[in-house]
């Protein structure tokens, strides 16, 4: 399991619950009353959301894996899970015992990883969860490389849907949050991101998508040995779940996709109408932060608003291609008084989003081209101030204890040197979205 002291655990426990809030109407919380007013009733007709939700928030695997692998031991019909990542490690270990462990119970255990971010998920680990009853697929394999499109198209979402009474997601992949593959440096601190924990009618939407996912992956395995019907008589439905409860004077949330199908645009299109919405402060917090035209104008266009905007973004090089050309695009927008942060302590791997106390997001979605143009992403939207009271408290603190602000002029005194090899990496990422095909939209 993760590492975590008596202190964390205290600490774990204290937040986690004050971020299980019920909900509030729009007049609780801070902000300006007609300013959380108009973005609840926009969210009304735009974001789609279903009342009655009960909405925890996960701060890292401190608070992520012991409530899922709970919920996993609790469980006694169905277990779906989608994750990018899934190590051989002492995390990995751990959620797997518990997989294995309801498979015995007779629960019905689905697990799918992406070919890409699993790719060296150990032949020995997949055996033994085969061994012990788990259902396991592999989304898109991959057999040496090819620079087709159809490769970049990623199983990036992370959730769970537990008997269809609980379910999670985020960005947590299943990874000890001090596992940082090559980067093991001393004092490196835990990975830092999120998940939420929801339960209520969210839930089946949650549910469907897994389902949905799991039933192609399994036609396509399956169509060319046994037929449409046999495959079909291989996927039993499962129908006796219990009956799910909305939760009394719950939270109103959204499931957003985003797909190559119907839902090529939808988490864009919610960023783009919540940054529109905005009056009076936007905290984003990106792993990978490479927005396209429109987001970049609706960012600014949040400062000519007099909005104050807030980035807290990666302060380490992970990918140097990625953060180079991050850095070519600070120059416009700390012109234009937006306030960028890198987190300095450990990897940044968060991709939530808080604006004007009234809207809040929480999922695996960056801020670049493979996100929001070619991946699988699922984020959960919260529309309640007391939620987004406290996931705005967790970003401010990570700005003001563990991150370095990027100041204007420091910017400016860069080096020629520096600032050629950032747009250099800047277009060799064009270069990039060129291949894919999708330049007009980016």
């Amino acid at each position: 399991m993760s590492r975590i002291s008596d202190t964390d655990k205290s600490n774990a426990a204290r937040a986690s619950g004050v971020a299980h809030v019920a909900a509030r109407d729009d007049s609780g919380g801070t902000g300006t009353r007609g300013g959380r007013r108009r973005l609840l009733r926009w969210t009304g007709r735009h974001g789609k959301p279903v009342g009655g939700n009960q909405v925890r928030l996960l701060c890292g695997g401190r608070d992520f894996f012991p409530a899922l692998i709970e919920a996993i031991d609790a469980a006694v019909l169905q277990i779906i899970i989608e994750t990018y990542i899934y190590a051989d490690d002492d995390v990995g270990r751990a959620v797997s015992d518990a997989l294995i462990r309801a498979a015995a119970r007779g629960v019905s255990v689905r697990l799918t990883v992406d070919g890409f971010g699993a790719g060296d998920m150990s032949a020995e680990l997949m055996q033994r969860l085969r061994d012990g009853g788990v259902q396991l697929r592999i989304y898109r394999v991959l057999r040496g490389f090819r620079l087709a499109r159809r490769h970049l198209r990623r199983l990036h979402r992370k959730l769970a849907v537990i008997d269809r009474r609980v379910a999670f997601v985020g960005g947590i992949n299943i990874i000890d949050d001090y596992n940082h593959g090559p980067f093991e440096q001393e004092g490196l601190g835990a990975r830092y991101d999120f998940a939420v924990e929801v339960r209520g009618p969210l839930v089946d939407r949650i549910a469907l998508t897994a389902e949905r996912l799991w039933w192609r992956l399994s036609l396509r395995a399956e169509l060319h040995d046994v037929g449409l019907a046999g495959a079909a008589a291989g996927y039993p439905l499962v129908t006796d779940l219990p009956p799910r409860r909305d939760m009394e004077g719950g939270m109103r949330a959204a499931l957003l996709l985003r797909d190559n199908l119907r839902n090529r645009r939808t988490i864009e299109r919610e960023y783009l109408r919540a940054l529109g919405a905005a009056r009076d402060d936007v905290i984003l917090a990106n792993a990978y932060f490479l927005p396209g035209h429109k987001m970049r104008r609706a960012l600014l266009a949040c400062r000519k608003r007099g909005v104050r905007v807030r980035l807290l973004l990666q302060g380490r090089v992970e990918y140097r291609l990625q953060h180079f050309a991050t850095h070519a695009l600070y120059a416009s927008l700390l012109d234009a008084g937006i306030e960028i942060y890198e987190y300095a302590q450990s990897f940044l791997h968060a991709k939530v989003g808080v604006v004007d106390e009234a809207w809040a997001t929480v999922g695996s979605s960056n801020m670049d081209p493979f996100s929001l143009l070619l991946a699988r992403e699922a984020n959960v939207c919260v529309y309640d101030a007391a939620f987004a009271a406290v996931l705005r408290t967790q970003l401010e603190r990570a700005i003001a204890e563990r991150s370095v602000r990027v100041m204007p002029e420091a910017h400016a005194r860069r080096s020629a040197l520096h600032r050629v090899a950032n747009w250099a990496a800047y277009m060799v990422l064009r270069l990039g979205v060129v291949i894919a095909g999708v330049t007009g939209r980016y």
